[in-house]
């Protein structure tokens, strides 16, 4: 099978859109603000756009928390050529654990994630249809640590289902990835190097150490490193700030319950971090 360019099929989309002289509503799923910025930056001033942050993949609740209000926080600072509203999800991980089990082992970018990719999609396009929306897409592509080809090939067979067309996309291409290491540098974004899940963080230290800093071992005018599967290595202090969560440790809903409960305190201090412009851009450690 010929592989496909989805930036040209994107290219050509976007042409019929302008050509029509009209803004169509985009409901773009985010991972996180860094992957968010180049997306919006390339997308806002062709469509109407509503990002749906849900990601029930990130199993910490106070890392969870930390992301969308640095999503919120990107919005209001970024001038969108057009208005951008965000609509957060239900934050459930337990879904996730439930569809991604007998899977604990695999390694990322394996079966695991395309799991997880059809689970945020499936959920994004149902929003999509509740919305109304003319688009539904996401910002995952924008990561070479993700699989374009099964991104796009999720959002067809849901845009299939659901009745509403997926924005076929590889917003890594065209120094897309590049240009989001950039604008994170310029609004100060956390940048994480772990896409969410506790496996991806078990994982995330020898893996993303060795491929994504030999691929962008250059330092931004921040001080924020250029690595990582959708960010950079948080920094000295990072892992010692949260429990440290092992496949074991996750097993049971008892123990992902527990882990939570405790996490509240971190919340709040997440969020009054965010509000002070001089801790923003840092992870929380606590």
């Amino acid at each position: 099978m010929q592989k496909q360019n989805y930036q040209k099929i994107l290219d050509k989309t976007l042409e019929e859109i302008r050509a029509a002289n009209r803004h169509p509503s985009l409901l773009l799923h985010a991972c996180c603000a860094p992957c968010s910025s180049y997306c919006l930056e390339y997308l806002s001033g062709i469509f109407n756009i509503t990002v749906f942050y849900y990601n029930p993949n990130i199993t910490s609740e106070p890392e969870y928390r930390h992301r969308v209000n640095e999503m919120r926080r990107f919005l209001a600072e970024f001038p969108a050529e057009r208005p951008v509203h965000l609509v957060e999800g239900e934050y459930d991980p337990d879904a996730f654990f439930d569809q991604t089990r007998s899977l604990e082992k695999e390694p990322e970018r394996g079966s695991r994630c395309r799991v997880c990719y059809q689970m945020r999609l499936k959920r994004t396009a149902e929003e999509a249809v509740r919305q109304k929306a003319d688009f539904f897409t996401t910002t995952l592509s924008i990561s070479p640590m993700k699989n374009a080809d099964w991104l796009n090939e999720i959002g067809a067979a849901l845009s299939a289902e659901y009745g509403v067309p997926y924005l076929t996309s590889d917003f890594k291409k065209r120094g897309g990835y590049q240009r989001s290491i950039e604008l994170s540098a310029q609004y100060g974004l956390y940048r994480q190097n772990y896409c969410g899940c506790v496996y991806s963080r078990r994982d995330g230290s020898a893996d993303t150490a060795g491929t994504e800093n030999s691929m962008h071992s250059a330092k931004t005018g921040s001080g924020v490193t250029a690595a990582g599967a959708e960010g950079n290595p948080a920094g000295p202090g990072r892992e010692n700030s949260m429990a440290d969560a092992g496949t074991d440790q996750w097993a049971s809903a008892e123990s992902r319950k527990n882990d939570r409960s405790a996490s509240d305190n971190n919340v709040i201090c997440t969020v009054t971090r965010l509000a002070d412009s001089k801790t923003q851009a840092q992870p929380c450690v606590h």
